[in-house]
This record gives structure tokens, sequence and C-alpha cells, in this order.
């Protein structure tokens, strides 16, 4: 979008409709006082956009009509973007003998403002394992995935992405300027990250930024529980990480 159009205020009613999906998409299925009390929008006006996106397949009820979820169309959307991003398809191959090496949860994960969201996974071959699923939203600041990408940037550019002051996740999350920033120093020096139960109790993750854009979006991990970690382990997913990020760099040139 041009200066000019950046400067116009938004649609309302599109406005509105992007807010809900949203909302929907972080929170799951409730009912029209809950939203419209979260979303500050008149229950009269939201029953009439929730009425319209049902109608088209956005938003699915319940059996009672009282309750509203997303539908199968913002699945196809969602689908649809996966499929047509070419750093997956490039990534893909690295996520599978990630996998298959490790058999731990590997994850590829993008940069979208102060969060970090899953776009492509590989489940762990053992019981214990961590949770996640694909279009997860986290606190950048406290997954190793998000604090590849922020070491990418410089400390002036990190203050303006995240969102102030810093939520805790776990006891061990890193949430005051100086800590961040001396970790994020830490990971420009080794070149990768490490969340040592920063995200999640008793899982440690360890990641690298993919270069494929300047500076990165995307980054890879695997995700192994403390009570499957040793030390020979992390130096060698450490290793592997690496190797398969400068393989990546060199076939940056082949996205659009």
């Amino acid at each position: 979008m041009n200066q000019q159009g950046a400067d116009r205020p938004p649609v309302k009613s599109s406005e509105r409709t992007l807010e809900l999906l949203e909302a929907l998409a972080a929170g799951g299925p409730r009912g029209l006082v809950e939203l419209s009390r979260e979303l500050d929008i008149p229950k009269s006006s939201l029953h009439g956009l929730l009425r319209t996106m049902s109608q088209r397949g956005w938003v699915e009820t319940d059996a009672a009509g009282t309750r509203f979820g997303l539908g199968v169309r913002a699945l196809q959307v969602g689908a649809s973007y996966l499929d047509s991003d070419d750093a997956i398809g490039l990534v893909n191959a690295a996520l599978d003998a990630l996998s298959a090496r490790f058999g731990e949860t590997v994850h590829l994960g993008r940069l979208d403002g102060p969060n970090v969201v899953y776009i492509a996974k590989r489940e762990s071959a053992h019981p214990l394992r961590l949770f996640s699923a694909i279009g997860r939203r986290l606190p950048a600041h406290a997954t190793a995935l998000g604090k590849a990408l922020l070491a990418a940037r410089a400390d002036d550019e990190v203050d303006r992405l995240l969102d102030w002051p810093l939520a805790a996740l776990t006891p061990h999350t890193l949430t005051t300027p100086d800590a961040l920033h001396a970790e994020l120093a830490r990971i420009r020096e080794a070149g990768h990250a490490e969340d040592r139960e920063e995200n999640t109790e008793g899982i440690m993750c360890l990641a690298v930024a993919v270069p494929l854009r300047s500076p990165a979006v995307d980054a890879i991990s695997v995700s192994v529980p403390l009570a499957r970690l040793r030390d020979t382990t992390v130096a060698e997913i450490v290793a592997d990480l690496h190797r398969h990020a400068t393989q990546l760099r060199a076939a940056a040139h082949l996205l659009p």
C-alpha cells in the first residue's frame, strides 16, 4: 500500500470482520456475549456479521446455534497460503531430514510482528513431546525460533517490533530489555538460539534462522524434552541445523 492509502482510516466493517476471524483463530469457539465483550462490537452488529460469515462458510455454529467457531472456508484459505509458499517447499526436505535423524518435534516458524507462527512441523516419534499446531502464534521473545529471527535484526528494530512489557510464559522467560538484548547478542555470536523452558516447562528448543530473505523471516528448530536431552545431542542438533541453513542459503535464489 502506498503512503496515501496507509493514511486512510480502515473500513469499519472490514476491520470488524478481520478482528472476528483473528479472535476465533486465537481463542476457539465462544458465545455471542463473550465475543461482543472481547471485540467491543454491539451484539446486534456482531450477530449480523456472524450470520453473514456463517452463510459464506467462514463461521460455524454448534447445534444450539449459540457458540461460534471458524468454518471450513478458513481452512481452505489457510491451506492455500501454505500450498503457495515457495519457502515451505524449499525447507520441507530439511524438516524431513531433521525429523528422521533425531525423532523429535521439528518446526518451521515465521516472524509476524512480535510473534512467531508455526507454518510447518514434523511430529516427534515419542509419546512425550511438545504440543504444537500449524498456525499457532507465540511471543517471539519466548521461543528459540523467534529469538533466532530477532537476533537477525538490530536491537532498536527489535524494541519496535515487540509488545512491551514482555509476557512471561514460564518462570524462565526473559522479559526485561537488558536480559533479552544480552541473549540476542549471545545468539548472534553463537549462530543459534536456545529456549530452555522459556516457552514450555520441561522442553528445550534449538533454532537457527533460515537465510532465504534478508533479514531472515523464517527459522527451523528441533524441540526436545529435557528428560531426553544430552550435551552430545545438543551439539549434534546445532551442527545439523547449521548444515541445513547453509544448504538453504545456497538455494535462496530459487525463490521468486
